[in-house]
């Protein structure tokens, strides 16, 4: 069979469970059902149950992956349209996106030192609040385990939309363009998705967070290396 037959297979496949996901998330709107969290979950145990070895969902799957680059560039559509106000919050998105960078990584590297962690895990780790093209490169120059860094940016992803909105109702935050900041700077793509249910300029915020962290992680993440191993 070829590779192309499979990969189109594995692409159906996604679809086949992603899209009946999202609407049954549109009717009960839990954050334990988003489509992204329960399609990856019941792919992986059809992946297992089947014994389909990765490598053979990545031969549809790396076409699905090759599309992030396209969409991250498409969000200059909806940016253009709320140019106001992005304007009018330049300082709360510098602000809360640089400093949850750097809070974001201060943390993850302080748990893998105190866990023990080996050097290339702990600088996969580092960037796990970065949006995984991103993140990878940045690991991968800085001597990390590439691998890794992608699950940890899945793990902050999914972590993030389901407890992040609960955190900020906690803390009181009542703001729609505070829950886009701090999704996008937070949990990446994952957050941004997750930021259509606030409104419009919520997804205008929370992908200019993610870009901005993005460009902080590049930043941050030599000199976090350097401060740690010298």
């Amino acid at each position: 069979m070829s590779t192309f037959i499979i990969g189109m297979g594995m692409i159906a496949l996604t679809l086949v469970l992603y899209i009946p996901a999202t609407h049954l998330y549109k009717q009960v709107k839990w954050p334990i059902l988003m489509p992204v969290l329960t399609s990856t979950a019941v792919i992986v145990v059809i992946l297992l149950l089947a014994g389909i070895k990765l490598e053979t969902y990545m031969l549809g799957g790396k076409w699905i992956q090759d599309l992030l680059g396209p969409a991250v560039v498409s969000l200059a559509f909806p940016l253009s349209k709320h140019m106001d106000v992005l304007k009018r919050n330049v300082i709360p998105i510098l602000g809360g996106t640089l400093g949850g960078s750097f809070a974001g990584m201060f943390t993850g590297a302080s748990a893998a030192l105190l866990l023990g962690y080996p050097k290339d895990i702990v600088i996969a780790l580092l960037p796990k609040s970065v949006t995984t093209p991103v993140a990878i490169q940045l690991a991968d120059q800085a001597g990390g385990n590439a691998s890794f860094t992608s699950l940890f940016v899945m793990i902050a992803g999914f972590s993030g939309i389901l407890l992040g909105p609960m955190i900020l109702k906690w803390a009181r935050v009542n703001s729609n363009n505070a829950y886009g900041i701090g999704l996008g700077s937070a949990s990446h793509a994952l957050g941004m998705a997750r930021s259509f249910e606030y409104g419009e300029n919520a997804v205008a915020l929370s992908s200019v967070s993610m870009i901005v962290s993005a460009i902080a992680g590049s930043l941050f993440l030599p000199l976090w290396v350097l401060m740690i191993y010298g």
